[in-house]
């Protein structure tokens, strides 16, 4: 199967905005397996039929597997897109080890896992506020971030994404904004300028975030 260019995970990203986002079900392994199919199926087109056969064959809440599924693709496409967005950028080194759960790539030859992050909610502080306290908002990130599969505290970049209109899920589509930022970031990157944490005895973790928002 080819994968699409960015231009076209953007295109299919956005077809999921015309429903709504919603969770209905925490994530869970036995969900999680039954909707993995969103791994090889970069087209909207064809994942809806997919999620139909679960209801058909599984019995399971039409709404609830549609939304639980169509996020799962939803996040998971836009990040494979953000992660071509590094690896196209010099002094970036990818991995040969895709699996690796603990970082995606190397940014100047320091490992970095990558995340975006809508603005959360439950920070309970605006946005303008968390500019200018990053520290205190990458706590927060490592703190409540999921518990499925890449739960860690080591080196992370965030990329945490803000649309004054309140519908921040949507800016994660838009890959062309994510880019121009990405890029912006990598090519003033300075070493000096990342935040440093103990989250864990005796490791050092160091994390940054890029700011998307319009």
């Amino acid at each position: 199967m080819s994968l699409p260019n960015l231009s076209e995970i953007e295109q299919e990203l956005k077809k999921r905005h015309q429903y709504p986002y919603k969770w209905f079900q925490k994530q869970n392994d036995l969900w999680d397996n039954r909707t993995n199919f969103i791994y090889s199926t970069p087209y909207w087109e064809a994942l809806i039929p997919q999620i139909a056969n679960l209801v058909k064959t599984h019995n399971f809440n039409k709404q609830h597997i549609f939304q639980y599924a169509a996020n799962r693709w939803y996040n998971f496409w836009s990040a494979q897109a953000v992660e071509q967005i590094f690896a196209e950028m010099e002094n970036v080194e990818t991995l040969a080890d895709r699996k690796d759960s603990e970082k995606d790539f190397y940014l100047f030859g320091i490992p970095f896992d990558h995340k975006t992050s809508v603005f959360p909610r439950q920070f309970n502080k605006r946005f303008e506020y968390a500019q200018t306290h990053k520290a205190e908002l990458i706590t927060w990130l490592y703190e409540n971030q999921s518990s499925q599969k890449r739960h860690h505290s080591k080196n992370r970049l965030f990329i945490v994404v803000y649309n004054h209109n309140g519908e921040h899920w949507k800016m994660k589509a838009e890959i062309s904004l994510l880019k121009k930022a990405i890029k912006k970031y990598v090519q003033s990157f300075d070493e000096e300028l990342l935040s440093t944490f103990t989250f864990a005895e005796n490791q050092i973790t160091l994390s940054d975030i890029i700011w998307v928002s319009e």
